[in-house]
C-alpha cells in the first residue's frame, strides 16, 4: 500500500510532478494492499494459460489451406477432447499447484525487496531487469532440465510433460507437480538477484509463460516477432526435443540456445536440420524423387 494519501502527497516526497504512468498507478494501487497487488499474478497466469494458446490450437483443429506447412509435425494432430483434456488438465494443475504457490510465496517476494511504490521504473530498468531475469532464468532452467532428463528424474517426473510428443499450447504448463515446483526456482533467482518493481514481476511472469506457450505452439510461424530475437529458440528448436522423447538428451534450452551449443546438446538438432535441408535441395533438383516417393 502506498504511503502516500493524495496524489499531491506523493508528488511533494518525490519532489516533482507525477507521470501519467504513476498518477494511474497511484489511483489503482493507493488503496491496495502489496498482498492484493501480488496476488495479480494469479488471475494473469489463468488468462495467459487459457487465452494465448488458442490461435495455434485452433489452427492445429481447423486446419485452414496454407497453414499445414508452417507445423512441424504435420502428421500428429490431437482432436477436440483431447485438446480440451489437455486444457482441463492443466486447470486442475494451476488451481491445486500453481495458484497455493504464488500465494504462499509472498513473503518471499517481500523479503528480496519487490516494491509496489513510487516512483515507477523507467523503460530501460525494466528492460534491462527482463533481460537479466531471462538470462538466469535460461541458464538455471538448462541445468535442471537436463537432471530431469536422467533415468530417475525423467521417470518419476519429467515423463508428464512429454506425453505430448508433438506439443500444443497448451501443454506448455503440463507437467508433474514436483516439476512445477523444480522449474519455478529459475523464474524466481532472477527476481530474487535483481528485485525490481511489481510491474516488472508482473511483466517478467507474463513473458516468460507466453514464450513457453509459444516454444510449445507446434507451429514455426515466419512472421512470428521472435524471430528477430538473437540466439532465440523458439517452436522448431523446442519440438525437436519433444519429438526424440525420454530418450532425448537434446535441446534443453527454456528460451536461448547458446547453451545447447556450448555444451554440445543442439548436435542432434543440426544434424537433422541439415539432413533436411539436403532432401528439400534433392526435392527441388529433381534428384531421389523415386526414393522420397516411396519412403
Amino acid at each position: 500500500m502506498l504511503p502516500y494519501r493524495t496524489i499531491a502527497d506523493a508528488e511533494a516526497a518525490l519532489g516533482r510532478s507525477l507521470t501519467s504512468a504513476e498518477a494511474l498507478w497511484f489511483d489503482y494501487s493507493a488503496a491496495k494492499s502489496d498482498y492484493f497487488l501480488y496476488c495479480h499474478n494469479i488471475l494473469f497466469l489463468c488468462l495467459i494459460f487459457s487465452l494465448v494458446p488458442l490461435p495455434t490450437v485452433l489452427l492445429q483443429l481447423a486446419r485452414p489451406s496454407g497453414f499445414d506447412r508452417f507445423k512441424i509435425q504435420p502428421k500428429v494432430r490431437l482432436s477436440s477432447s483431447e485438446v480440451f483434456k489437455c486444457y482441463k488438465d492443466v486447470m486442475k494443475m494451476f488451481f491445486l499447484v500453481v495458484s497455493p504457490l504464488q500465494l504462499a510465496s509472498y513473503p518471499t517476494v517481500k523479503m528480496v525487496g519487490i516494491r509496489t511504490g513510487l516512483p515507477l521504473p523507467s523503460f530501460w530498468e525494466i528492460l534491462a531487469q527482463l533481460l537479466i531475469y531471462f538470462m538466469i532464468e535460461d541458464y538455471t532452467n538448462y541445468w535442471l532440465h537436463r537432471w530431469l532428463h536422467c533415468k530417475w528424474g525423467y521417470e518419476k517426473i519429467h515423463r508428464v510433460h512429454h506425453e505430448y510428443t508433438a506439443p500444443i499450447g497448451f501443454a506448455a504448463p503440463y507437467a508433474h507437480w514436483a516439476e512445477i515446483l523444480i522449474l519455478g526456482i529459475p523464474s524466481f533467482l532472477g527476481p530474487a538477484f535483481v528485485p525490481g518493481h511489481m510491474i516488472t514481476l508482473w511483466l517478467w511472469i507474463a513473458l516468460r509463460q507466453i514464450e513457453a506457450i509459444d516454444t510449445h505452439s507446434g507451429y514455426d510461424l515466419p512472421w512470428s516477432p521472435a524471430k528477430y530475437i538473437p540466439f532465440y529458440g523458439g517452436a522448431d528448436h523446442h519440438d525437436y526435443h519433444h519429438y526424440v522423447g525420454g530418450l532425448s538428451h537434446s535441446n534443453f534450452a527454456s528460451v536461448f540456445t547458446y547453451c545447447d551449443f556450448i555444451y554440445g546438446t543442439d548436435k542432434g538438432y543440426r544434424y537433422q536440420k541439415k539432413l533436411l535441408e539436403k532432401i528439400k535441395e534433392e526435392w527441388r533438383s529433381g534428384d531421389s524423387t523415386r526414393d522420397l516417393k516411396d519412403d
